[in-house]
């Protein structure tokens, strides 16, 4: 299905593509466009979702109180022990600061903090403000570094620097100061870090339980359920497994150049790409046990058996249904057109925030021919393509849900505020069960642009019927 007749600006043409069209190319990492409201976030944002999740450390805000409020419990990352990532600090920066420096005022509150709460290392978030008004935050943290003994980074996160997708490079840049700084004594051959998980609804509690059954050792969560002391030894670990490529992998980089610690790129979402995590790590440590393999071939037989029965029975109610998704970092996106898949559905249209142009690529690979594609879509937009697409769900975060009931469509909350595990075996079927509860809710039948047909795959008839 092709654009339609939807009108874009001349400047986003380039980046909106549609599946199958032979030789296009999607341009994508560009400034979002002027007067319109992106989907994007900035770059503080970006730096605050990665970090957030490390739960023994102190979160600072350097910048007006309204920078810590937008990103208060941001990830919605849960923790096994401290909550103190949970708690939203901010050096208030007001007329005064802007003026005369907020420097002090950053080094009291840095000397403050840790002397109350005890963290084992400390994030100072630059912002906007910050950045214009020339505060030295790095010189500032360092100074209170030696007066207090555990690590105080800058994160130089100034949101008009660029866009999300740079805040995650400002992340990956403060952690990295930590890797690399730890004992790695007691550390196994068998050893891994999991990166880019950030534990939404305690999923790298699920995703470890894996790979702890396939006898290795997990040394480092970065981010999710993290701790600083295991990121400082996480060079120690013999691989990092990268899920959210986007968020982590420049630190994964970083450690293959610094410390020779090779990485696989890996998916929790949807049944194909969660054996195939279990079995490229498998692969990777077979010379050291080989019996890893066999053990990650029962724990995807165990899962199997359970959840392909209740698949295939909601594979027949889908059937003929059609979804869009727009999330913020691309290499999910290929996930879910698979677990839609699975479940007889079709992907119509899908988009992120973030992607690159490896990541477009490979969607185009995997999207049926006629797939709109389009990079960092305002919502204008992202509407006009729904309407023309006439989905039955969309999967999308916190921006995208108000665009989806405006329109009269299901929902799927696939970010970072979700409060049910979508990642595993029992994500997907956690999943399954979302999008057939809504997709089938009988509300959608009294929505105006569905009266008067019947709905795709199902016999439940929608005409309005005279009196």
């Amino acid at each position: 299905m092709g654009t339609g007749g939807i009108s874009v600006f001349a400047e986003r043409k380039n980046q909106i593509l549609v599946a199958g069209t032979a030789g296009e190319t999607i341009q994508c990492d560009r400034p979002s466009l002027a007067g319109a409201v992106s989907q994007r976030a900035c770059v503080f944002c970006g730096a605050r979702v990665v970090l957030y999740p490390i739960a023994d450390a102190l979160h600072l805000v350097h910048g007006p109180i309204g920078c810590a409020a937008y990103t208060w419990d941001i990830r919605g990352a849960l923790s096994s022990g401290p909550e103190l990532h949970r708690q939203s600090f901010s050096t208030d920066m007001r007329e005064r600061e802007v003026i005369f420096g907020g420097e002090k005022k950053l080094e009291q509150s840095l000397l403050e903090l840790i002397e109350k709460y005890q963290p084992k290392g400390a994030f100072v978030y630059s912002t906007c403000v910050a950045g214009v008004i020339g505060d030295d935050i790095d010189g500032i943290c360092r100074k209170v570094e030696k007066v207090v003994g555990i690590p105080v980074i800058a994160v130089q996160s100034e949101g008009f620097k660029g866009n999300k997708r740079a805040g995650y490079s400002a992340a990956c840049k403060a952690l990295d100061r930590l890797v690399g700084t730890g004992d790695t004594t007691g550390i196994s051959p068998l050893s891994i870090n999991i990166l880019g998980d950030f534990n939404l609804a305690g999923e790298i509690w699920l995703i470890r339980s894996y790979y702890e059954k396939m006898g290795l050792q997990v040394v480092a969560n970065v981010t999710g359920d993290g701790r600083i002391d295991d990121i400082r030894r996480s060079h120690g670990a013999a691989l990092n497994v990268v899920q959210c490529s986007g968020a982590t992998m420049e630190l994964a980089r970083y450690m293959k150049e610094q410390h020779n610690v090779p990485f696989l790129r890996v998916s929790y979402f949807g049944i194909e790409d969660m054996a195939e995590s279990l079995y490229s790590v498998a692969r990777h440590f077979q010379d050291v046990d080989w019996k890893v393999m066999e053990r990650a071939r029962q724990i995807v037989s165990q899962e199997l058996k359970d959840l392909v029965p209740e698949m295939k029975a909601l594979k027949k109610r889908l059937q003929g249904k059609t979804a869009a998704v727009y999330v913020g970092g691309a290499f999910k996106a290929f996930s879910l057109i698979k677990a839609f898949r699975h479940l007889g559905m079709r992907v119509t249209l899908v988009g992120s925030q973030t992607g690159t142009e490896e990541d477009y690529r490979e969607i185009q690979q995997v999207c049926d021919p006629g797939t709109v594609i389009v990079d960092d879509a305002n919502p204008l937009e992202l509407g006009a393509f729904l309407k023309d697409n006439d989905v039955d769900i969309l999967v999308g975060g916190v921006k995208e849900r108000p665009i989806a009931y405006k329109l009269g469509l299901g929902f799927c909350d696939h970010n970072h505020e979700r409060k049910l595990a979508l990642e595993g075996f029992l994500g997907m079927r956690n999943f399954a069960r979302e999008v057939a509860a809504t997709v089938e809710s009988p509300v959608w039948k009294f929505v105006p642009r569905r009266i008067g047909r019947t709905t795709a795959g199902t016999a439940l008839s929608t005409e309005r019927k005279e009196p």
